[in-house]
């Protein structure tokens, strides 16, 4: 069936509610009433029956409901590179992460993004952010399954494919490309759906934007009044690369020319100052922190103790070849703990609740948005997940919030409403034909990986691939 062909009114009783709401109210025995796309009521299981007599019942015994998780940094077409770059030494984006995205073709680049969007699903997500490039060939294959989605283009004028090569050339024309497919990104996908898709202004980072690329980037978002993400901090050559060409680092880089504010949500932060974190956080930019693929080659590097200290709104991302947010939850969790140890008495900072709100209500706030989506309150957007309880990996229940943070993982999440519409329920998903999906994924992986090779001498296919029989 087709995402946006049924919206399903329903009333979820006999279930602990986690409504992330101001309160972090927990409601046993309690119920969600979902009609018209959004949260008519929340309350105990025998209010909400006799408040809702003909609605149709779900029983959720045994189960909790939560808002959906909100993937706030993720790139699903490099569910190309699954399994290959993490393993691999070198510069990972310039080196393989962009040269694969231009190799691809557009119906490749769909193929995973649907991938990415069937496992958003069962890991019970129900919003992805996603910056990167050619949107316009592949945004209306992710819109299909359901997902909530805000996309942006990543807009450049340093010609990327030659950074891996040492070399930093800033092409205008190549810029007016970028900025052509992110006009027409707008004009396709701005506020459709019924709202559920909308679009961001994104600048892939401070070493690939000039001063101009910046500005017309700011004057875009002005234009269309959307919001801004950019990659920040995030490798030793973007640090030096923006030291050689203006003196600075990313983030006064970024000051200087306008890009920063509340508005802004930046990535990673790898390698910020101390200044760097205080301008930051004056300036109430978001921090989309990407704790499980950071971590790949060694515990990320972040500071996530002193921008918690600064006030900084943290947010939760997968970044590349996963899409699984308890993941994210769980290593962001010990990394940081880790860290804050090392530093301090203890080691059980952040606590399971402020990781639980960074993938739900927090994050709604970095898109502007926590009047629509985030928390489970009358008013608000049907987007929300079931979990079931009855898991070796959950049990016993002590503190259930402490539980998912620690111990959750996609074998618990048994239906997904989105936008009031079931895109899986009893854990069949219904939104598209997983089997084909699967399929289609994994011809595309093979065909744009001997399209790199053929297309970029340089470059080594992954030992899997040149192994017979291996790839099926």
């Amino acid at each position: 069936m087709s995402a946006d062909e049924k919206q399903d009114d329903v009333l979820i009783t006999g279930a602990t509610v986690l409504t992330l709401d101001a309160d972090r109210q927990v409601i046993p025995n309690g119920a969600v009433a979902v009609t018209g796309g959004r949260i008519a009521a929340v309350g105990g299981s025998d209010e909400l029956r006799g408040r809702f007599p003909e609605m149709e019942t779900l029983d959720a015994s045994g189960k909790a409901v939560l808002p959906g998780f909100i993937n706030s940094h993720t790139h699903a077409v490099l569910l190309v590179l699954r399994g290959t770059v993490e393993d691999m030494s070198g510069d990972a984006i310039f080196g393989y992460m962009t040269p694969i995205s231009f190799a691809m073709t557009d119906g490749e680049r769909c193929a995973l993004a649907r991938l990415a969007c069937l496992e958003a699903i069962r890991c019970g997500t129900t919003t992805m952010v996603e910056p990167f490039r050619f949107i316009t060939g592949y945004g209306a294959g992710m819109a299909e399954t359901g997902m909530r989605l805000w996309l942006s283009e990543n807009g450049a004028d340093a010609l990327t494919l030659k950074i891996r090569h040492g070399i930093y050339e800033y092409d205008r024309a190549f810029g007016e490309e970028f900025l052509e497919r992110i006009r027409a990104m707008v004009d396709q996908f701005h506020d459709t759906h019924d709202g559920r898709v909308k679009c961001q202004m994104a600048a892939h980072a401070p070493d690939v934007c000039s001063p101009w690329m910046l500005g017309e980037l700011n004057d875009l978002a002005r234009k269309h009044n959307l919001t801004r993400t950019i990659h920040l901090a995030q490798s030793p050559g973007e640090i030096k690369q923006v030291r050689t060409a203006h003196d600075r680092t990313p983030a006064e880089y970024l000051r200087d020319n306008d890009w920063l504010g509340s508005d802004v949500v930046a990535a990673h932060w790898t390698f910020c100052t101390d200044a760097d974190i205080e301008l930051l956080a004056e300036h109430g930019v978001h921090m989309a922190h990407c704790p499980a693929n950071s971590s790949r080659r060694g515990p990320h590097l972040a500071r996530i103790g002193r921008i918690q200290d600064a006030g900084v709104n943290i947010v939760l991302g997968t970044d590349n070849m996963t899409e699984d947010m308890f993941q994210a939850m769980k290593i962001g969790c010990i990394i940081h703990r880790g860290r804050r140890g090392s530093e301090r008495e203890g080691g059980v900072d952040p606590a399971p609740q402020t990781v639980l709100d960074a993938v739900t209500r927090n994050a709604a706030r970095a898109l502007g948005e926590e009047a629509q989506i985030g928390s489970l309150e009358a008013g608000k957007k049907a987007d929300l997940t079931i979990l079931d309880l009855n898991q070796p990996n959950l049990r016993p229940v002590i503190n259930l919030v402490s539980n998912i943070v620690h111990y959750g993982s996609s074998n618990a999440v048994e239906s997904v409403m989105i936008d009031g519409r079931f895109v899986m329920r009893d854990r069949k998903v219904l939104s598209m034909n997983e089997d084909d999906v699967i399929g289609e994924a994994q011809e595309a992986t093979v065909a744009a990986w001997h399209r790199l090779k053929e297309t970029s001498g340089d470059i080594d296919l992954p030992a899997g691939l040149r192994k017979e029989g291996l790839i099926q």
